[in-house]
């Protein structure tokens, strides 16, 4: 069997990290959390300690997609989410990855500039 390279070995998340990942504070994700149902990150210990799963990420990706990126408010982004699910997950992917070729194509920028 062939190693994977590009599987994420990671099964958690902190709350800390995940705020990292998307740039936003930790109590922003709490507050999204009590404002998206469907994102409930698991929690252990008698202290509550929130775990991140990629799935919970994923929920985290399409509600930042559409408050911090796209601009809409926390009732829009809800009501997007709610009547068009699978559209709204695609155009998040879709902007995952046009953000990933344009951060590429500006380090292969650097490197030829770097040539010159």
């Amino acid at each position: 069997m062939a190693l994977n390279l590009n599987k994420n070995l990671k099964l958690y998340y902190s709350i800390r990290e995940v705020a990292k990942m998307f740039g936003v504070n930790e109590s922003t994700l709490r507050y999204w959390e009590q404002e998206f149902p469907y994102l409930k990150p698991k929690t252990s210990g008698p202290s509550k300690i929130r775990q991140y799963q990629e799935r919970d990420i994923e929920q985290i990706r399409l509600i930042h997609n559409l408050v911090k990126v796209r601009g809409f408010k926390l009732a829009a982004a809800k009501k997007i989410i709610n009547s068009n699910r699978d559209g709204a997950d695609r155009k998040a992917e879709v902007l995952t990855r046009l953000i990933d070729i344009r951060d590429d194509l500006q380090t292969l920028k650097r490197q030829m500039d770097f040539l010159e």
